[in-house]
């Protein structure tokens, strides 16, 4: 995909008009998609067509070309650069099948020395996304630095949930649309300095929705905000333990998850009506 950018032109990526896609699906992908993201066989609101309610993080996977074309457009070196925070507001359900209209563009670049963050903003009738892709090698034009992350509540948690991750769960996940070899190819893996193939971080974040939403009470598709920073790799039939913090509102949780002593998504919350 791209190429290296200099850091004299990085500045002029701020602003930029990624155009407008309609991506089509049928109620076969989504389902599929509920699948890869830990849905049972005896969620049949998730799995069954007759009953299907869409996972609202599945618009996300419709949203892949934004990246794509960012990268293929030649931003930052799609070689090195990674995934770095998602944040995702939903606006009202996905249709169980159909064509949803989406506009991307650079929302913006910040600079952070060694390497530059670029916030790819896309946004349909159906909910608002930002994905903020970290380049290395980027940084240095003189921009802003932009804001800080998220710091974790001072305060001790106020609950746990264990996730076990599915050791199939990349290989389904890939199908979706990021066929990036580094989720199923071992060579590949051990070329970007990994052990294995790794997950998806949008995989693993949308993963971890079902159970916590279970822990409010709360339905994984009335999901309405979503937002987490990949801090480490996760690896397929990783065991998770995702520490909570409860909002007053009583329909946010606030949570960090850990594969072993590594953190491996933080500064995140979700919040469900």
């Amino acid at each position: 995909m791209g190429g290296r950018p200099s850091t004299a032109s990085t500045s002029e990526w701020s602003g930029k008009d990624l155009g407008n896609r309609t991506v089509t699906y049928d109620e076969t992908r989504a389902i599929l998609y509920a699948l890869a993201v830990g849905a049972d066989a005896s969620d049949l609101d998730l799995v069954f067509e007759e009953r299907l309610r869409v996972l609202p993080t599945f618009a996300l996977t419709l949203a892949q070309w934004a990246l794509d074309s960012l990268g293929a457009a030649g931003a930052f070196d799609s070689g090195t650069a990674v995934h770095g925070t998602q944040r995702l507001r939903v606006l009202k359900d996905l249709p169980r099948s159909g064509a949803v209209e989406m506009s991307a563009r650079v929302a913006e670049v910040w600079d952070k020395g060694s390497a530059a963050v670029f916030d790819v903003a896309v946004e349909s009738e159906y909910f608002e996304a930002i994905w903020s892709v970290f380049a290395p090698g980027a940084g240095g034009f003189g921009g802003e630095r932009g804001p800080s992350a998220r710091r974790r509540p001072e305060t001790p948690p106020s609950g746990t949930l264990d996730v076990r991750t599915a050791t199939n769960q990349a290989a389904l996940y890939r199908l979706l649309g990021d066929r990036h070899h580094l989720h199923i190819d071992p060579e590949a893996a051990k070329t970007a300095g990994m052990p294995r193939p790794i997950m998806h971080g949008l995989c693993t974040l949308a993963a971890l929705t079902l159970p916590l939403a279970s822990s409010l009470g709360a339905h994984p598709a009335d999901l309405r905000e979503l937002e987490g920073r990949f801090a480490a790799p996760v690896f397929p039939g990783d065991a998770l333990r995702v520490e909570t913090w409860k909002d007053d509102d009583g329909a946010t949780i606030r949570f960090d998850a850990k594969a072993g002593d590594q953190t491996v998504i933080s500064a995140a919350k979700v919040r469900f009506t």
